[in-house]
């Protein structure tokens, strides 16, 4: 997200019920919560019919200049947690951006055009040791971690797809696809994307600011191509959306694109954003439920 997050934040920001910190335990049903982990917050939801056997766990990444309190709503993934029982983890970027925070995505810039600030910690690393701390809280299934995120948030999930791709069994980035490279991963990652095609901030085609030089079309197609996936893929239009699907991924991956017909930097069928903020971000589309379809990819994923 861009400047205008900062509106957002305002908008879409509640007041949450505190909640202690969480002690490290590795317990079937503990209670989600807000933890501290690397010296970040980290707002933890475990479904209410959660038993005892291992849950999947799925990262929501926030976009520049938001937070983790502020993407758990604008996303609403909650309500899918608790239907299709899983965990999901809002953790937050490290560099002070626009009110919020950003997360450190590898050789790009800052939405603010600014260089990432020299003594950054990896946030690579940051997510891999979240993933490790949150398994010996929380009764995880690791061979069902996966990752989301919004605007920032998707670049950095297109980034652990290739950098930690042992650890997430496949990513779904929300209006922020890339193709990052080199990418050295060690297996073929499934992944989905959804992008709204009247985006202005990261527009649908490419030619927008210095982190978002290509189109999202192009993203998914070097996603397919280094997934080996054959060569032509398979489009298909619906009210309100296109979905391209790209077929004979090497070891049952995966490469899919939703674009939104009309809808501009948001969260596809997530909970309605007042009109200033549609005004800024453009419009949003219940053409689709992302969380829904996400749940559905990753469900069919795993390590």
């Amino acid at each position: 997200m861009t400047k205008v997050v900062p509106v957002v934040a305002a908008a879409v920001c509640v007041a949450l019920a505190a909640t202690a910190h969480a002690q490290p335990r590795a317990t079937c049903g503990a209670a989600g919560g807000t933890l501290t982990i690397g010296g970040r917050p980290v707002i933890v939801h475990v479904p209410a019919n959660a038993g005892a056997k291992p849950l999947p766990l799925v990262l929501n990444l926030h976009g520049s200049g938001s937070d983790g309190a502020q993407q758990e709503l604008f996303s609403g993934m909650d309500a899918t947690a608790d239907a299709h029982g899983f965990i999901v983890a809002y953790p937050q970027g490290a560099i002070a951006v626009d009110g919020g925070y950003a997360w450190n995505v590898p050789k790009e810039p800052l939405v603010t055009g600014d260089a990432v600030p020299t003594g950054t910690p990896s946030d690579v690393a940051y997510l891999a040791s979240l993933v490790r701390q949150l398994e010996s809280r929380y009764c995880v299934d690791r061979t069902r971690v996966y990752a989301t995120g919004f605007s920032g948030g998707a670049r950095m999930a297109s980034q652990v797809a290739c950098e930690l791709s042992t650890t997430f069994a496949a990513v779904a980035p929300v209006s922020g696809l890339r193709f990052p490279s080199p990418c050295l991963s060690k297996r073929d990652v499934p992944v989905l994307a959804f992008h709204g095609t009247a985006d202005a901030v990261d527009p649908f085609a490419g030619h927008g600011l210095g982190y978002w030089t290509y189109g999202v079309p192009t993203a998914a197609a070097r996603w397919a191509a280094h997934d080996g996936c054959a060569a032509r893929a398979v489009p298909m239009t619906n009210p309100g959306f296109s979905v391209t699907t790209y077929t004979g991924c090497r070891q049952g991956s995966a490469v899919e694109l939703y674009a939104i017909s009309g809808e501009g930097h948001e969260w596809p069928g997530g909970p309605g954003m007042p009109k200033r903020i549609t005004k800024l971000l453009g419009p949003q589309s219940q053409a689709v439920d992302a969380d829904t379809l996400i749940w559905r990819f990753f469900a069919a994923h795993r390590l």
